[in-house]
């Protein structure tokens, strides 16, 4: 009874703390992630008060760090990092490799093994997910050229993280495998890893192919019992149990296999909603994780490690910035997007963590490593929305001086891939009224992408080849997978209860985006329309407005008399929401 009591003190003392210094970082300005970090230090063992239990909090922050993967693999597209390979691939590499040098000249000048310099480097050459994506959209470029590249980039960054984290414990336990005598001891480490690498193979192997039969098949049996909690329960199911197998039946990292389910599920119809409903319990141990992180940080090593954490920060802040913003001038691209990039890059957080927490578990990193890429991590990260900020500015200095061209606006502007070039309109339901407008504005040259909470008519549509989104379009992510951020216009052509929901999240993240709703009672248009509908048709007035055209047309009235007063009606009704 005592062991769960300190259980759920633990817990709930942690998030309590993270959301006090969330709320505090934000009232700041700074990411909430600053925040998180700042509470486990509060929190931890080296802070006088409040002491939550390092184990525990250490547990939840595994299933964190799993859940992330699982996240990472959702959202992982081929096609994304295709769309700007020619940028990407080459710009992360080279800037990964410059970190990592840099990274080994730290641990020469402290006196490091070379092994782990190389480790240090690496673990601070990545840039975390969570601030990247959350500066990008708060000066609204994640979908401009500058945001589509930044985001190649990380997926780069990502695959390189997984494949350390895959073959940092596969060597070091094939390592510590071997003999005492040198030559066998070789022999012995090769075997070893050749052995983890056969099994990692058969593990790709059977979640790429035989979990793409399989989960999709539980997915949907799921789906249709209609029960959001036990669809909720699948899916955390499905990445907690493929990461577990894969470390109990392969010898693998759970990371990997979070990653590998996040895959599956993401190449199917399911990647919306699941992305959606996972997406609650993902944040709350992912803050977990941060806040187990700050439990780790000890504040009076800062007298010992700042000359550590300095040059720590250098390589984070000046030297992964001027490698990413060399090597995207020399691939001969604007000045302005090649500084978009490379500030939005020059912090780490998450792998950086999750690289050093490896190193220091196979005691490969000194712990004063550790100490110094959390607090850069810290001053990086509160930095950073801070410096992209600046951009703007900096670049109009730059144009004075003749030594950048005016073309801000080009790499900031709204530019959507070709394939989401044409007309868009996110349709939500496929009743009778959805079937009938999505005929109409096909014919017109208008894309429909429809989203649809029933997985049998979601099925159906996909075999006509048409594009759907499986989900609940309250959720953001739904309306994300469905393209909202470029679509002209939002129609609930279904009675939708929740209708207010769904337009007040597609609004933030489309302000541009023109909204129409099919309600039954005229009493809800105007609560509707305040809700941000730009314009909403009831049942009530346009079968009115049928029977008086019937009516009309019956008495001898001409065509252009019937038109005359249909308008003069619709405009009553949108002004006065009645018509006498």
């Amino acid at each position: 009874m005592e062991h769960s009591f300190n259980l759920i003190f633990a817990f709930v003392g942690g998030l309590t703390a993270a959301l006090l210094f969330g709320l505090l970082a934000r009232k700041f300005h700074l990411s909430p992630l600053v925040g998180y970090l700042l509470a486990g230090i509060v929190v931890g063992p080296h802070f006088p008060g409040f002491v939550a239990d390092t184990h525990t909090v250490d547990q939840f922050a595994e299933l964190g760090v799993i859940l992330l993967m699982f996240g990472v693999g959702l959202h992982f597209h081929l096609k994304d990092l295709l769309a700007v390979q020619k940028i990407a691939v080459p710009g992360a590499a080279v800037q990964i490799s410059v970190a990592t040098l840099l990274g080994v000249l730290v641990g020469y000048i402290f006196d490091w093994s070379l092994v782990s310099g190389l480790i240090f480097g690496m673990a601070i050459s990545v840039a975390s997910t969570v601030v990247l994506t959350r500066v990008l959209e708060d000066h609204q470029n994640l979908h401009t050229p500058s945001g589509h590249v930044a985001l190649g980039w990380l997926v780069v960054e990502d695959l390189f993280t997984i494949l350390l984290l895959v073959l940092i414990p596969a060597i070091m336990e094939a390592q510590s495998a071997g003999g005492a005598d040198g030559s066998t001891d070789f022999y012995s480490v090769l075997g070893k890893l050749g052995i983890m690498l056969l099994k990692l193979t058969a593990l790709v192997a059977l979640t790429l192919f035989a979990g793409k039969k399989i989960i999709p098949i539980v997915l949907r049996y799921v789906a249709k019992t209609g029960s959001r909690d036990l669809f909720t329960l699948a899916v955390l199911v499905i990445a907690l149990g493929v990461a577990v197998c894969s470390a109990e039946l392969f010898s693998a990292s759970m990371v990997l296999g979070a990653f590998l389910a996040g895959m599956v599920v993401g190449q199917s119809d399911f990647c919306a909603r699941a992305a959606a409903e996972a997406m609650l319990m993902r944040d709350a141990f992912a803050v977990l994780f941060f806040v187990s992180v700050g439990m780790k940080f000890d504040p009076s090593s800062v007298i010992d490690c700042w000359p550590l954490a300095l040059a720590t920060l250098a390589v984070v802040m000046i030297g992964k910035p001027i490698a990413a913003f060399v090597v995207v001038r020399m691939l001969k691209k604007p000045t302005a997007l090649s500084m978009n990039i490379s500030v939005a890059l020059a912090q780490i957080g998450e792998f950086s963590f999750i690289l050093a927490g490896i190193g220091m578990q196979y005691n490969i990193l000194p712990t004063e490593a550790n100490q110094a890429i959390i607090l850069a991590a810290v001053i990086s990260i509160s930095l950073n929305p801070i410096i992209y900020r600046q951009i703007p500015a900096s670049l109009k200095w730059l144009e004075k001086r003749g030594w950048a061209k005016n073309n801000t606006s080009d790499i900031n502007t709204m530019t959507p891939p070709p394939e989401e070039s044409v007309r868009r309109v996110v349709l939500v339901g496929f009743g009778p009224t959805g079937k009938l407008l999505k005929g109409i504005l096909n014919k017109n040259g208008v894309e429909v992408v429809i989203i649809e909470m029933n997985i049998d008519t979601v099925t159906r549509i996909k075999e006509q080849g048409d594009k759907v989104v499986y989900g609940d379009a309250r959720q953001r992510e739904v309306l994300r997978h469905a393209g909202i951020e470029y679509a002209e216009s939002l129609i609930l052509s279904a009675m939708i209860p929740a209708a207010h929901e769904i337009v007040e999240v597609a609004l933030d993240i489309n302000p541009r985006l023109q909204v129409m709703i099919h309600t039954k009672y005229m009493r809800d248009v105007d609560t509707l329309k305040q809700a941000g509908a730009t314009h909403v048709f009831s049942s009530e007035s346009e079968v009115a407005l049928s029977m008086a055209e019937y009516f009309l047309k019956e008495g001898g009235a001409d065509d252009e008399t019937i038109v005359l007063e249909r308008q003069r009606i619709r405009a009553l009704l949108n002004n006065e929401n009645s018509i006498l």
